[in-house]
C-alpha cells in the first residue's frame, strides 16, 4: 500500500482539492480547445476530481492512476452520480506500454513532480495523442523543498523554462505556460504559499 492509498478515504473532504480542481478546470475550459468528440487521458487522476469537472465537455476519459484505492474511490463515485463517459484504469504508465488507443488530450494536476524522469513520460504523453491533440500539465513552480518536507524524492517543482524547453523538444509546440492557483500551506509555523503553473502544449 503506498502513500495514496492510504490518503484516498479522505482525499475528497480536503477543501483545498476541490477548489485547485475547479479553478484548474476552468483555466482548462477557458483555453477553448476542448470539444465534446474529444477522448483524453488523465493520469494520476486520484479520486478523479478534475476528470468529473471536465467530463461534460469531452466524449470519454480514461482515468488512470497507480493507487489501488484511488482508482477504487473513482469507481464508487462513478457509480454514485452515474456518469458514463469516465473509466478509471489501475495502471502504471511510466513502466508499461498503454493498451488502450491513442487519444485527444492528457491532462494533470500535482502528479509530474512525483515522476522521477519527466522527460520518459512527455514522450510517452507525445506518443499517445493523435495528431494536433493537447498536453495539460498542472504543478508547482520550483520551491525550496519545503512543500513535501523532508524524504521526498520527487522534484522540488520546476523551472518553468526548461520544463518549456523539455516539453519542446518532446515534440510538442505553442506551449503557454500561466500561473493558475497558489497552494497555501503552515511550516514550521509559518504560512507559505506554492504558486502552480498550467503549461498547455499541442503535440
Amino acid at each position: 500500500m503506498n502513500e495514496f492509498d492510504i490518503k484516498a478515504k479522505e482525499w475528497d473532504s480536503n477543501p483545498v482539492h476541490l477548489d485547485r480542481s475547479e479553478t484548474i478546470a476552468q483555466r482548462i475550459i477557458d483555453a477553448g480547445f476542448l470539444k465534446k468528440e474529444m477522448t483524453a487521458i488523465e493520469f494520476g487522476t486520484g479520486t478523479g476530481i478534475l476528470s468529473f469537472l471536465l467530463a461534460d465537455r469531452l466524449k470519454e476519459i480514461i482515468m488512470i492512476d497507480t493507487s489501488a484505492e484511488m482508482v477504487k474511490k473513482a469507481r464508487e463515485k462513478i457509480d454514485e452520480r452515474k456518469t458514463s463517459n469516465l473509466t478509471p484504469l489501475l495502471f502504471d504508465l511510466e513502466k508499461d506500454d498503454y493498451p488502450g488507443e491513442k487519444t485527444d488530450f492528457i491532462f494533470s494536476q500535482m502528479v509530474l513532480h512525483h515522476i522521477a524522469d519527466t522527460e520518459a513520460i512527455i514522450k510517452t504523453f507525445d506518443n499517445l495523442l493523435n495528431k494536433g491533440g493537447y498536453l495539460a500539465i498542472a504543478d508547482l513552480y520550483s520551491e525550496d523543498g519545503s512543500f513535501h518536507g523532508e524524504g521526498f524524492t520527487g522534484h522540488n517543482g520546476f523551472d518553468i523554462e526548461a520544463l518549456k524547453k523539455e516539453v519542446e523538444e518532446c515534440g510538442f509546440s505553442d506551449v503557454q505556460i500561466t500561473e493558475c492557483y497558489k497552494i497555501r500551506k503552515t511550516v514550521n509555523e509559518t504560512v507559505k504559499e506554492y504558486p502552480l503553473f498550467l503549461l498547455i502544449a499541442r503535440k
